[in-house]
């Protein structure tokens, strides 16, 4: 009997709906690493690449919806391609679990794209100035007030680094964190005393998709010992979903951490020479 009902079920023909849920999920999977290689390797802008991904997701989805009529069709007749619905609901998964998470993150979060540890006078971007405000990138000036408050509220732990350290000994803390996060450094320039601050610009990129984001990093001497002040915007969008908050939070805690072993040695005067009491010198 089992034999009779497996001969019969493999003479079926495969559902085409099945066939077609995955033909769809795996267009969408290859669609989205090309949009993802695409934007890391410099072949595509950020917009078109993101064009590219949102038509590849809404591929998954529908995709989904294929599968589920699929299931419908093989109930009622019986027809074969179970495995390949399942194939498709497991590639459609995978691709929309990342999206998901972000549309979260979305939502929860205040939709600025400049971060910044000093509102008031950020530091401001030279060298990378040149390549914003233009193809549609967003401005180097910082957005203002209105971002100020907002990340306040959604990222108060955000502030200015004060170190007991001098501002040669931040730099070089600052310059060896940005060489092991690989960013791309575009200016660089020691503190010169007395006042003059230590500038650093570098490119970051997001983790999966590759987005370009400029980070300004300023280092002044103070009275106590020095004060590092960080920035970082998204070139493209007006939402960054929290990437530039959390790469400053990240670097703020690395330069507290990295600042705490290092003990600058304090200057001892020499002793003063005691002289012996000299030869005629009356002992009592």
């Amino acid at each position: 009997m089992a034999r009779r009902f497996s001969a019969r079920y493999q003479s079926e023909p495969f559902s085409a709906l099945a066939t077609w849920a995955r033909r769809l999920a795996v267009f969408s999977a290859v669609a989205t690493l090309v949009s993802i290689v695409a934007v890391r390797f410099g072949i595509l802008e950020s917009k078109p690449a993101l064009a590219t991904l949102l038509g590849a997701l809404a591929c998954a989805g529908l995709s989904i919806l294929v599968a589920f009529a699929g299931l419908v069709a093989l109930w009622r007749n019986g027809s074969r391609g179970i495995g390949r619905i399942l194939t498709a609901l497991l590639l459609n998964v995978l691709i929309l679990a990342y999206p998901a998470y972000l549309a979260v993150k979305y939502r929860n979060l205040p939709p600025i794209h400049d971060i910044t540890t000093d509102p008031i006078n950020p530091p401001h971007f030279d060298a990378l100035a040149r390549l914003r405000g233009t193809d549609g990138a967003n401005s180097a000036v910082y957005t203002g007030l209105y971002s100020a408050e907002q990340q306040r509220v959604a990222y108060p732990a955000i502030e200015p680094v004060e170190l007991d350290l001098t501002a040669q000994h931040a730099f070089d803390i600052v310059r060896r964190l940005v060489a092991r996060r690989k960013w791309l450094v575009i200016d660089e320039r020691p503190p010169q005393l007395p006042r003059q601050p230590g500038h650093i610009e570098a490119v970051a990129k997001t983790p999966v998709m590759g987005f370009r984001e400029d980070v300004v990093i300023r280092i002044m001497p103070t009275e106590d010992g020095s004060r590092v002040d960080i920035r970082s915007s998204s070139r493209y969008f007006e939402h960054d979903l929290g990437s530039n908050a959390a790469r400053v939070s990240s670097l703020i805690d690395d330069i507290n951490t990295a600042a705490e072993n290092i003990v600058e040695k304090p200057v001892k005067e020499p002793p003063v020479p005691v002289k012996p009491p000299g030869k005629g010198a009356v002992k009592r």
